[in-house]
Formats: C-alpha cells, sequence, structure tokens
C-alpha cells in the first residue's frame, strides 16, 4: 500500500506528542528523526512498506544499533498516530552490552582538564555548568530548573517526563554559583541563560563543550553534555556502592536502568577474571 507524508501530518504528530507530554528535548528529537526520513523520500513523498525497510537498511550502514533503533522509534511512533500499522519496522536484534565503552568514558582527570580550559578561556558560563553537571548528576535539559531561587535554597525542583524531584546543591557549588549570579546580576530564574535571557539550550552547551576539546587535550568524542551525568554516577558508586540510592538521585523509575550507568570496564572484569586464578 502506497502513503503520502505531509507537512500537516508531521505538524499534528507533534501536537500529538506535546499533548501526551512529552519532553521538549524527546519531541525535538523524534520531528529531527521524521524530518530526516521526510528528505530521504523521492518527490510527491510517496512511499510504502518495502522503502522503509530500505530506509531502515541505510540506517544500520550509518550509525551505531542503538541509533538506528532510536530513530525507527519515532518512525514506528508517526505511522502508529497515522493509522498506518503496516509501515512499522521491527527494531535491530542487538545483544546487551555488559562493558561500558572505554574509549568513550570520560574520566575524572579529563573532567578536570575541561574546568581548566574553560577557566583559561574566560568561559565562565561553560566552566559552571560542567560543575553544575558533574556535581548534581542531571541531565542537560534538566540545567533550566538550576535557578538563583534553587541557589539559595540549596535545593532545585525538576520536573522531567511528568515526574517530580528534588536534586541537592553541594555546598561548594551553591557558594560558586551564588558568586556567579552576583556578578550577572542574576537574582531569579535559570543561573544559565543566553545574551536574550533565555535559559541556554541543549545545542548552546554541546557546540561550547566541543570547542573546548583542543585546548584541554581531550578527545571530542567524550565530550558531550550526558558524559557528565555519567561521571557524577561512576563517582557516587564508587564512594558508596548503593545503586538504588543512585537510582533516586538521577531520577530512574527502574534500576535497570542506573545499572548501565555503573558498567565496568572490559578491563576490569578481565582482572577480576585473572584474579581467580582457575587454571593450573
Amino acid at each position: 500500500m502506497e502513503h503520502i507524508l505531509t507537512w500537516e501530518m508531521m505538524r499534528e504528530y507533534e501536537k500529538h506528542l506535546r499533548l501526551a507530554e512529552k519532553s521538549s528535548s524527546t519531541i525535538q528529537k523524534y520531528l529531527h528523526d521524521i524530518w530526516r526520513f521526510y528528505e530521504h523520500l523521492p518527490r510527491g513523498k510517496v512511499f510504502t512498506k518495502e522503502r522503509v525497510i530500505a530506509y531502515k537498511e541505510s540506517l544500520a550502514e550509518q550509525y551505531a544499533i542503538s541509533t538506528a533503533n532510536a530513530i525507527l522509534v519515532a518512525l514506528n511512533g508517526l505511522f502508529l498516530f497515522l493509522g498506518w500499522c503496516d509501515c512499522r519496522v521491527k527494531p535491530f536484534k542487538q545483544q546487551r552490552c555488559i562493558f561500558r565503552d572505554k574509549e568513550r568514558e570520560l574520566s575524572e582527570k579529563e573532567y578536570l582538564s575541561l574546568l581548566k580550559a574553560a577557566k583559561q578561556k574566560g568561559n565562565q558560563r561553560l566552566f559552571y555548568i560542567m560543575e553544575t553537571l558533574c556535581n548534581t548528576g542531571i541531565r542537560i535539559s534538566e540545567l533550566q530548573f538550576i535557578t538563583a531561587e534553587a541557589v539559595r535554597t540549596g535545593t532545585a525542583i525538576v520536573n522531567c517526563k511528568g515526574k517530580q524531584r528534588k536534586v541537592l546543591l553541594p555546598q561548594k557549588l551553591r557558594k560558586e554559583l551564588q558568586n556567579y549570579c552576583k556578578k550577572n546580576c542574576i537574582t531569579s530564574g535559570a543561573v544559565f541563560i543566553t545574551r536574550t535571557g533565555k535559559p541556554i539550550s541543549r545545542t548552546n552547551v554541546w557546540g561550547e563543550m566541543k570547542r573546548l576539546c583542543k585546548a584541554a587535550c581531550v578527545e571530542a568524542k567524550k565530550v558531550f553534555p550526558h558524559n557528565f551525568r555519567h561521571l557524577f554516577a561512576v563517582s557516587f558508586y564508587r564512594l558508596e556502592k548503593d545503586i538504588a540510592k543512585l537510582a533516586d538521585l538521577l531520577g530512574h523509575a527502574s534500576i535497570e536502568t542506573t545499572r548501565i550507568y555503573v558498567m565496568e570496564s572490559a578491563e576490569s572484569h578481565i582482572r577480576q577474571i585473572e584474579r581467580m586464578r582457575l587454571y593450573i
């Protein structure tokens, strides 16, 4: 069966996502993935299930399996909304990874090098953004909830994915952010804002981080906002070994999600196996 995808359909799907109370970052990603599919379609935007399968195969050649599956989730959601169930495709099968990717892992030493580079370049805003992400474990989309009021009380109220949780700000971080607010005349609302006064976006932060990599001598593939959340999780777990408490701090509904954050590297696993000495 042939289908025609139009702008109006995509706009209606966006409305549907907003009514379903999806986060703004999720909506943005879904629409971005759908737009790429739309651009891939021939003139007239007519397609069949066979073309969707061909597009799926092209994704496997361009992206990691997890990324390709995330794109398919966006497309399948659109097709379900439009009633085009015949166009939905199965995700790629992927064996669960039990090791952390060491090549993409941001170490504490590298994190400190990034802070040093940001300070040397006079980018105070990025310096304190990285400190905040790494000392609270919040998502980049939750940065908007770090307000002048939260800095004064020491507690940020974060609303994400239909849930609310309290994020505690360490005393040293509070003092530094208080000084930052005072210097930049920020008395209320989001601490990290653009020149126009709006909360800084994920794109802005990502771009600034990437530009800092060379000066910090840190590989660019390791430097992205979510990796600071990972570093927080790993550092906390090394000290406490309490995955339930960590899940609460990260705002995870399932401990299984938290386990992904504290996976050890393959090198760590092999060292433990070597110590077993189960050989002659």
